[in-house]
């Protein structure tokens, strides 16, 4: 479902870039995309459009057309015996639809009853690797700033980003049209809704989303997102309080062992991670590790990560490769 988004065109090549054992792959948008080709392991495939009965026979939905669509069609899909993995907000916080990020909380994934939420994409990007961390020493605090690529907001808001760019350069007046306010050569707070007490939904979902991942509401956690003029890949600073005193040393080492991880931390050539690099990558990069000087319990992160794949699309697969039995959960 979307296969015309952002979303859903990675979705494809991860599936083939991964091999994913597909005996028929269908893909579903809006009626205006119908006819559109994709090529698929070698073939071509032609977009149909979403209906309700447009999942007969289907093991597993892909679902990133929106939450309303989801709302409207994941049903259906349940119906016909599929299971949706869903990387809209439309379910995130039900209570009945696990919140899954692989390397994390797999073993809910069982606990489906037709759905599965993708995260958000900052917030996956922010917890593969604070999990393992959490893991060896309970986090207690996470304040987190986050520069956030046009990408997440689609292929139109990615656009806009090029186009603006274009016109300024040339003199030109730059023209809106997704974002509210010039994305290029420019930062705003997150275009998400303001809600009680000044944050916006983006805010809002990293502090809910972790708590339900983590299976734990006693961390306290509160973020600043932005978004910045960057093509792709979304970037993170995380300030983390430990229950114990922090050993930078033992950090570096769980991280370095960690799944989805890559330290990305030479301070002799200040090289840490940058969305340029993280970009196409499946790992999160992670760098910037230092003590805080006032705190013995507090650690500074700096992340970057894919938006569109381990963000999204690939969190969406690699969910999807549990279902099917070829990843452990």
């Amino acid at each position: 479902m979307g296969a015309t988004g952002a979303v859903g065109e990675e979705i494809i090549q991860i599936l083939e870039q991964r091999n994913f054992p597909v005996g028929k792959l269908a893909l579903l948008a809006s009626a205006r995309s119908v006819g559109k080709k994709y090529r698929f392991k070698g073939e071509e495939i032609a977009v149909a459009e979403l209906k309700e009965d447009s999942f007969q026979g289907m093991d597993i939905v892909l679902a990133s057309a929106g939450g309303s669509i989801s709302k409207q069609f994941a049903p259906a899909a349940v119906a016909a015996g599929a299971i949706v993995v869903d990387n809209t907000s439309a379910y995130r916080m039900d209570p009945t639809v696990p919140l899954v990020v692989p390397e994390i909380n797999p073993k809910d994934i069982k606990k489906n009853q037709g759905i599965i939420a993708n995260p958000n994409c900052s917030t996956i990007i922010m917890l593969v690797p604070l999990w393992p961390l959490h893991k060896e020493n309970k986090i207690k605090r996470i304040i987190v700033s986050t520069y956030q690529a046009a990408s997440g907001a689609g292929a139109k808001a990615m656009q806009e980003l090029e186009d603006q760019s274009r016109q300024i350069l040339e003199g030109k007046p730059a023209t809106k049209s997704v974002f509210p306010h010039q994305i290029a050569f420019n930062l705003f707070s997150h275009n998400s809704a303001i809600k009680d007490g000044g944050y916006n939904e983006e805010e809002l979902k990293m502090i809910k989303e972790t708590h339900k991942i983590f299976h734990s509401e006693k961390i306290r956690v509160t973020a600043t997102t932005v978004r910045v003029p960057i093509y792709r890949a979304h970037s993170e600073a995380i300030y983390v309080e430990f229950t114990k005193a922090a050993d930078l040393d033992a950090i570096r080492k769980t991280l370095a062992s960690a799944p989805g991880v890559k330290i990305v931390d030479d301070r002799q050539m200040n090289h840490f991670p940058m969305p340029i690099e993280a970009t196409g990558q499946d790992d999160v990069l992670v760098g910037r590790i230092r003590a805080d000087l006032a705190n013995p319990k507090g650690v500074w992160l700096f992340v970057a990560g894919d938006q569109l794949r381990k963000g999204a699309a690939l969190n969406a697969v690699q969910i999807a490769e549990i279902l099917c039995g070829r990843s452990s959960s």
